[in-house]
């Protein structure tokens, strides 16, 4: 027998620090196995749960000795396990894993924060590093040591010059006000007996770095600040080391740091990453030729420890590294690289000249006309000055000291790009000097796609290189103009995020800060993490708050994350903040009412209270050909077609939802209020024909796709959106809210042939037309780099590939049944189209990977994607604990279980051949 693998706690692999004193547990059960009948934990800790008669594989409670700050254990698991043949067998004991608690109360620290006592500070974008140092003296090696540190800041932590860890950013980007991670490190290898030196370089980062699109800066605070305790085991005791005034400060190579701007350093200012020579209280010793003495930290007595907490995400990390497909030396002198990917993250750079000289880099997604990489698409508005536009930042400088093996990484900085200008080197650029750096959170891949037609394939690379790029700390929109989190880009991909990436804990850290950023009135802010509307230059970063499509990510994107691992905590965490949400709405629908509407009828209608139609609200954000969107405009339209819509949505989820959690009543009465935003959404919204009165293909799109018409009209409105898609010269028409709906729209309601067009059109807007000019990320714009190859906006957004889904769930044909949560039952269907000959696709689920792959013997070109005589054939592989609906064209359904499968089906037209299909375990 094989044992358990993939062991988890929290849903994290790495599962130091945690902030919880019962972590739940999980792993996926042994491979080539029908059921899970029994399990069995021990812990190094004593904790023996003896078998347990269960089929659950996740979400099991930790229920041994009680856990507090610093409890540390290992566990492992076995299972018993049915087989195909009926017989119950033990499965061997799983690898064990580490389970190491953090801090869990204020009181656990003596440490202080500290930061530089800074008189004068300079302008955002302008801000040196800090160093702050202790130096100190052992006895002995430790046993054990551990180290915890987080900051108002980035922070990078050395012992004695060796850098601590391998996470990058840290402490990660939250909602300062509420919630700061502590990382907890392992450092026992990195401490001797004798003298040690502590070291950490300190800069702005999220907390008081320029950010966003408004650039603003000091949203959380205006200085800088570092927490870290060391706490040391060995024979003679226990010591703790922590950050206070006797710690030194002094500056770095580290000239200025900022996310948005860049990173520039002077190597001429490094200070060998140890402090100035010191007397054990840290003066400086005296003497001819020696430095002054360092001044010594501040006690920043504003540091809290309430809001302190452990990790819930993967943590940040490079992923991979790119090597220059070319590098072009310009009339000019500059030297451009092409990486051939556009990525998100930073430079390494081993050539940095002679000593005194300095090279700049400038970062960029595209080239322009003279071959130099531009940023001038990247440029946001300055809306201090009408019309005016700030620069896209994006520049790093370096200049050499001439010392040997000298490096430069920028690491409190990152960059959107796939191209560098490389300014100022006199000597040419190889290969080997030079690398770029995927800078993300550390998402383990889950799910594969894989087609017969290449230009498919390279759509869903594109898709998934942009959620790469986009995927640190936070969902972010962009990785260059903005990095921002907004909650509209992250309900529409969550879908698809989480079938191809493990994406369970990073989305849990991204709600945790959702709720912490909810107003009182119970609106969700358009971007999380968020100071508050208070904190931002920008009028519209407060007014736009509170947009339907965006603040229903609350309820959305916990219920996205429910389906996909079967934890309904998840969905528990986020209830309240939910139902919050849901109440401003609700009040919203209730007691106001549109100025037009209101003028055309001073009595309103009965229905009209379950209309939404006040407020500001993106809407169909970026429709092709619409109108160039305008924010003080939305202020006062009447949006109330697409918020009724997602009020209707909302609530009906939330039915859901509750009847997961087991409040019945409360279900009851949200599917009620449903229906009635329902009949009220068609009674305004839908004429006496059946057709959507506000014609448009996202408002039909949203019609079918969130049930607001009756059976009856379906085939109306159906085709009313074909109508309008050829109307269009078939190409979408649908903007930012309800793309992702669009061709499995289609492919539901009988029009799966008319999908595929869609899929396949190479002209704007299209999907294809971005993989015909070259893009290796999605655009913001259809039109993002258009026909004269000019870039415009973001090149890397990844909202539009949400369109992948269609390819897992309809061209390979692998979904959740209705109902399921957790991968426990599923439907495969492949529904081929546009000349696919073949598709393959996996997903790792809670129980296993299931696995998916069929070929077709002859061209699928016919409408509809069958040829009249071709064979499909079909193989399945299916995990333990899961049932498998398999749907072949002309056959009634075939309900498998665990193991490998083959089906045989004709496709000619409506109808199979009986003797073509079987199934073999």
């Amino acid at each position: 027998m094989t044992a358990p693998t993939r062991l988890r706690a929290e849903h994290l692999s790495e599962a130091m620090g945690l902030a919880v004193r019962e972590p739940r547990l999980g792993w996926t059960p042994p491979a080539g196995t029908i059921r899970q009948a029994a399990y069995r934990i021990t812990a190094s800790n004593g904790w023996d749960t003896g078998r347990i008669e269960s089929a659950e594989s996740s979400g099991i409670a930790y229920s041994g000795p009680a856990l507090d700050s610093r409890s540390r254990f290992e566990w492992q698991v076995r299972t018993w396990d049915v087989t195909a043949g009926g017989t119950e067998t033990p499965s061997d004991w799983s690898q064990p894993m580490i389970v190491e608690l953090g801090f869990l109360h204020p009181s656990d620290w003596t440490a202080q924060w500290i930061g530089a006592d800074e008189s004068a500070i300079p302008g955002p974008g302008e801000r040196p590093g800090c160093a702050l140092t202790r130096t100190f003296d052992l006895p002995a090696a430790p046993d054990k040591a551990r180290a915890y540190a987080t900051a108002h800041g980035i922070y990078e932590l050395f012992i004695n010059g060796q850098r601590v860890g391998d996470q990058q950013l840290t402490p990660g980007s939250t909602s300062y006000n509420t919630t700061l991670q502590v990382q907890a490190y392992d450092v026992t290898a990195l401490l001797t007996a004798g003298r040690n030196t502590l070291r950490a370089v300190v800069t702005d980062g999220w907390y008081r770095g320029t950010f966003g699109y408004t650039r603003d800066a000091d949203m959380y605070g205006t200085h800088t600040a570092f927490l870290c305790q060391l706490e040391l085991e060995s024979g003679a005791g226990r010591q703790v080391i922590g950050t206070d005034a006797s710690w030194l400060v002094s500056a770095t190579e580290v000239v200025s740091a900022d996310l948005m701007a860049g990173q520039h350093v002077d190597f001429r200012r490094a200070d060998g990453g140890e402090s100035p020579r010191a007397g054990d209280r840290g003066e400086a010793a005296r003497g001819p030729g020696l430095r002054p003495a360092p001044p010594r930290a501040a006690v920043v007595r504003s540091g809290s420890f309430d809001a302190l907490t452990g990790p819930l995400a993967p943590p940040t990390r490079v992923t991979a590294e790119l090597a220059p497909v070319s590098i072009t030396r310009l009339p000019n002198g500059h030297q451009v690289v092409d990486f051939d990917q556009n990525i998100h993250g930073w430079i390494r750079l081993a050539a940095l000249g002679a000593a005194g000289e300095t090279v700049t880099l400038e970062h960029g997604e595209a080239l322009g006309p003279d071959g130099d990489v531009t940023r001038d698409h990247l440029r946001p508005h300055d809306f201090r000055t009408p019309g005016a536009f700030r620069d896209a930042g994006q520049v790093d400088t370096v200049t050499a000291s001439g010392a040997a093996g000298e490096v430069f990484e920028p690491r409190h900085t990152t960059h959107g790009f796939q191209y560098a200008s490389v300014q100022g080197l006199a000597a040419d650029l190889h290969q080997e000097d030079i690398t770029a750096c995927l800078v993300r959170s550390d998402l383990e891949r889950i799910g594969t796609f894989h087609c017969s037609d290449e230009r498919l394939n390279k759509l869903h690379e594109i898709v998934e290189w942009s959620f790469l790029g986009n995927s640190c700390e936070v969902p972010t929109d962009c990785p260059q103009r903005e990095k921002a989190g907004w909650t509209g880009d992250w309900q529409l991909f969550v879908p698809t995020a989480a079938y191809l990436y493990d994406v369970t804990g990073f989305t849990r850290k991204w709600l945790r800060d959702v709720r912490a950023d909810q107003w009182d009135n119970g609106v969700i802010a358009n971007i999380s993490p968020s100071p508050g509307p208070a904190a931002t230059s920008a009028e519209f970063m407060g007014f736009t708050n509170g947009s339907s499509g965006w603040g229903d990510a609350m309820v959305m994107v916990p219920w996205e994350a429910y389906l996909a691992t079967g934890d309904a905590s998840i969905l528990a965490e986020n209830w309240a903040a939910m139902k919050r949400w849901l109440g401003f709405v609700r009040t919203t629908a209730e007691t106001q009412r549109h100025a037009t509407r209101a003028a055309q009828a001073p009595v309103p209608a009965a229905h009209e209270k379950f209309l939404w139609d006040t407020g500001f609200h993106f809407g169909e954000w970026m429709e092709p050909g619409g109108p160039e969107p305008d924010l003080f405009a939305a202020r006062t339209a009447d949006n109330g077609i697409v918020a009724t819509a997602y009020y209707r949505h909302t609530t009906d989820l939330m039915a859901r939802i509750a009847r997961v959690l087991g409040l019945v009543e409360e279900a009851a009465g949200l599917a009620e209020l449903s229906d009635t935003i329902r009949d009220a959404w068609a009674t305004e919204y839908v004429d006496a024909a059946g057709r959507v009165t506000v014609a448009s293909q996202a408002n039909c799109v949203r019609a079918l796709a969130f049930g607001l018409v009756s059976p009856e009209h379906r085939p109306t409105v159906t085709a009313q959106l074909v109508e309008l898609i050829r109307d269009a010269g078939t190409h979408l028409g649908t903007g930012f809210l309800a793309t992702p709906y669009l061709l499995p729209v289609l492919a539901d309601n009988s029009h799966l042939g008319l999908a595929y067009e869609l899929l396949m059109q190479d002209t704007e807007p299209s999907w294809l037309a971005m993989v015909d000019r070259g893009a290796t990320t999605v655009w913001e714009l259809w039109d993002g780099i258009d026909a004269d190859g000019t870039p415009h906006q973001s090149l890397n957004h990844y909202s539009k590939g949400a369109v992948v889904s269609f390819l897992h769930r309809y061209t390979a044909g692998l979904r959740q049944v209705p109902g399921s949560a957790g991968w426990d039952r599923v439907i495969i269907e492949p529904r081929p189209g546009a000349g696919i000959t073949s598709a393959a696709t996996s997903h790792h689920g809670p129980h296993g990977q299931i696995t998916v792959a069929w070929t077709l013997s002859k061209d699928a070109s016919a409408p509809g994607g069958m040829t009249d005589d071709g064979v499909l054939t079909l193989t399945a592989d299916i995990p333990s604990g899961t049932t498998a609906e398999v749907l072949l064209p002309g056959k009634p359904a075939a309900v498998v279980g665990p193991g490998h499968h083959t089906f045989l089906a004709a496709t000619g037209g409506d109808t199979a051949h009986p003797e073509l299909m079987r199934s073999t375990l």
